[in-house]
C-alpha cells in the first residue's frame, strides 16, 4: 500500500502553521494518556520545525489560549472535555482553528449509544445492545443479550469501565463501575473473534491492525502499558477482506461525522463480517498506540503523521470560513 493522497492542503513551510497550541492533559479519566499523547505530538512537531506549545487544559482554557494568540490547535485531549465536541466548542468560539473532527462528530463519536443507532440505522453491523439504567433492567439485558455480555460507559475511551459479565450475579457490580465513569451505560452482547483497528488519515484508511491480547479484552492496560498485546501490522487478511473491512471502517466514521483522523474499531463475528465497535476521534499517540504503527507500514514516521494531521486544521479553517461568508451574504440580502 502506498502513502495516502491529500485531500488537504499540503503544507511545506512550518511557518505557515503559525503558532500552535498543543491541548493536552485536561480534566477527564484520561489525563495521564492525553499528556502522553501531547507530549510526544508536541516533540514530533517540533523536530519539524512547527512552533509548538504545550497547553495542559484546565478551566482557565478561554483565557490561556486567547492570551495566547495561536493560528491553531493540535488536539491531543482524550475523554469527555476533548473527544466529546467541548474544546472543538471553545476553539470554534475564539476562531481558532484545530485538527480532526468537529463538534458534531465529536460529541457523537463519543457517545457509544449514538454511535451504535447510527451504525445500525445505516446499515452497519454492531454487537447487539441495550442500554441499562439500574437494576429495573438487569433481567431483560441478560434474556435478550445472552451471557456472557460487557457493560460500558456510553461516554468513555480508553475502555475505561469495561467489564465482562458472565453471571447474572455480576451485572450489579459492572453496572456500578460503568456508571462511576457515565450514568449512561450499556451492555452489549459478547463476541467472539478477531479484534482489528482501523486508521484513517485525510479520508484513507491505512493498513488493518489485527489485535491480540491474552487480557479478557483490549482493555486499558492491554493499551498503554503491557508489553504483551501483540500488533499484527500487515493484518493477515486477505486482500479482498482487508479492502471489504476498510471500507465498512470509512463508512463507520463517515455516518458519525468524524473528519480528517480517528481510529474505528471492530471485530469480526463467525459469519465474517465485520461489527462495529466505537469510532475514536483523538486515538492515543504514545509508544503503543495504533495510528502510529499503521502509519508506519506505509513509510509515514511520527513526525510526519503529527504534521499531517495538524494539517487538517487547515480544511477546516477553510470550512469555516467559507460558512461564513455564506452567513454574511444572506444576512446582507
Amino acid at each position: 500500500m502506498t502513502k495516502p493522497a491529500a485531500k488537504t492542503l499540503r503544507i511545506s513551510n512550518p511557518k505557515e502553521f503559525g503558532r500552535v497550541a498543543v491541548l493536552m492533559g485536561g480534566l477527564s479519566f484520561e489525563r495521564d494518556i492525553s499528556l502522553m499523547t501531547g507530549k510526544a505530538v508536541q516533540a514530533g512537531l517540533e523536530r519539524g520545525g512547527v512552533d509548538a506549545h504545550a497547553i495542559d487544559v484546565g478551566h482557565d482554557i478561554v483565557r490561556r489560549v486567547g492570551e495566547g494568540r495561536f493560528d491553531r490547535a493540535w488536539i491531543a485531549l482524550h475523554g469527555l472535555g476533548g473527544e466529546d465536541g467541548m474544546i472543538q466548542g471553545v476553539l470554534e468560539y475564539l476562531g481558532i482553528a484545530y485538527t480532526g473532527s468537529g463538534v458534531l462528530g465529536s460529541a457523537l463519536s463519543m457517545d457509544k449509544l449514538c454511535s451504535k443507532q447510527l451504525f445500525s440505522a445505516t446499515g452497519l453491523g454492531t454487537p447487539p445492545y441495550q442500554r441499562i439504567r439500574g437494576e429495573e433492567d438487569f433481567s431483560n439485558a441478560v434474556t435478550v443479550l445472552g451471557l456472557p455480555l460487557i457493560t460500558k460507559p456510553a461516554s468513555s475511551g480508553s475502555s475505561l469501565g469495561l467489564t465482562k459479565v458472565e453471571t447474572a450475579g455480576q451485572l450489579p457490580a459492572a453496572y456500578a463501575m460503568a456508571s462511576g465513569f457515565d450514568n449512561r451505560v450499556l451492555a452489549e452482547s459478547w463476541i467472539t473473534g478477531p479484534e482489528y483497528s482501523a486508521s484513517i488519515l485525510d479520508g484513507v484508511v491505512l493498513p488493518l491492525i489485527r489485535i491480540e491480547t491474552p487480557n479478557t479484552f483490549y482493555d486499558y492496560e492491554a493499551k498503554y502499558f503491557t508489553d504483551a498485546t501483540r500488533y499484527h501490522c500487515p493484518s493477515g487478511l486477505k486482500p479482498d477482506d482487508e479492502q471489504r473491512f476498510s471500507a465498512a471502517a470509512l463508512r463507520a466514521f463517515e455516518v458519525v461525522g468524524a473528519e480528517g483522523w480517528g481510529r474505528v474499531d471492530f471485530i469480526v463475528a463467525d459469519d465474517g463480517e465485520p461489527l462495529m465497535l466505537e469510532v475514536n476521534t483523538i486515538p492515543g499517540m504514545t509508544d503503543h498506540s495504533l495510528v502510529p504503527m499503521a502509519a508506519r507500514e506505509i513509510g509515514i514516521d511520527f513526525d510526519e503523521l503529527v504534521w499531517r494531521i495538524l494539517e487538517t486544521s487547515f480544511e477546516r479553517k477553510r470550512n469555516s470560513l467559507q460558512q461564513e461568508s455564506t452567513e454574511t451574504g444572506r444576512n446582507a440580502l
